[in-house]
């Protein structure tokens, strides 16, 4: 390894070396891509074309599924490329590139999580005061830190990468060009490796404790509820958007602030299938499908669609 010399391109090896297997997983992963995009678009079409939609929830709702389609379309458009060509090779501009836009759609999709968890918190335990905490110019500046903050970590983690030696490897042992993968193989790795700490303790187990405490207030709240027909499908909500948000962080938090290991690879496949590729399309399901108002709101679509024809 010593004698390697770095050439600008990568080799991305995951999911690539077994040629028997390349149309299977070509499928799977068109079939799991094609679901979160049409579910999510869905969606926003969903949102968009309702007025009494257009509260907070609902448009943090829809940004989520603009996140959530442009978070795979990142990723699995490349995989689907070498899954299909054989062709596994990526210029270190395009590999930097989607590293870029990975970590930006990764971050945004975080802060959101965080300020939707922040708005059931005050629609549920400050009901009377939600108008004036959440008000529209209040929500608009939520989204826009939201965006601000995802773009500004992405390019922090960027300048940060772009300083690293490759001596070692051009082989990327993951599926798309993530930070973890690339300091595998550099040889300038225990400040970058710090810093990758650092930065999923501050970016991703803060945000997720305040999430989860919001919950955990919300919970509580809704133990007090004395109608059982009221509490079961409060609790049933606020369960699964909790479960989500668990599996979310905590397959983030397994990845990255987990110390590196020759074994750990596979774990590392499974768990950013997880969070980049089911995550966003069970959020549609989960935070949207489930709602009554959404339900309400797509049977108008749908009926609208069906009087025209």
């Amino acid at each position: 390894m010593n004698n390697f010399t770095f050439v600008g391109i990568f080799q991305i090896l995951a999911f690539s070396n077994n040629s028997e297997k390349r149309p299977f997983l070509f499928l799977i992963f068109c079939l799991l891509y094609l679901t979160g995009v049409l579910w999510n678009l869905l969606m926003i079409i969903v949102i968009s074309r309702n007025h009494y939609l257009h509260t907070p929830m609902y448009v943090f709702l829809a940004h989520l599924s603009f996140v959530d389609i442009c978070y795979p379309s990142v990723t699995l458009p490349k995989l689907m490329d070498i899954l299909l060509s054989g062709d596994n090779s990526i210029s270190f501009v395009q590999c930097f590139t989607q590293m870029f836009f990975f970590i930006f759609m990764g971050g945004t999709e975080i802060a959101l999580l965080s300020s939707m968890a922040y708005d059931r918190y005050v629609a549920i335990c400050q009901p009377l005061h939600y108008h004036f905490i959440m008000s529209r110019k209040k929500c608009l500046l939520l989204l826009g830190v939201t965006w601000i903050s995802g773009c500004g970590n992405a390019l922090f983690l960027l300048i940060l990468a772009s300083k690293l030696l490759f001596c070692r490897s051009n082989k990327i042992y993951q599926f798309f060009c993530d930070v973890k993968a690339l300091l595998s193989i550099s040889c300038s790795n225990k400040f970058f490796q710090v810093m990758i700490f650092i930065e999923a303790l501050l970016y991703g187990l803060c945000p997720f404790l305040l999430s989860l405490s919001s919950y955990m207030k919300i919970i509580n709240i809704i133990l007090q509820i004395k109608s059982t027909d009221g509490r079961k499908k409060a609790f049933s909500t606020c369960t699964s958007h909790l479960m989500v948000l668990i599996l979310y962080y905590a397959t983030i938090l397994c990845m990255y602030m987990r110390p590196p290991a020759e074994q750990s690879a596979v774990l590392d496949h499974i768990f950013s299938v997880l969070y980049s590729t089911v995550t966003p399309m069970l959020n549609p399901l989960i935070y949207s499908l489930r709602n009554k108002d959404i339900k309400i709101a797509l049977m108008r679509l749908v009926t609208i669609k069906n009087k025209k024809y």
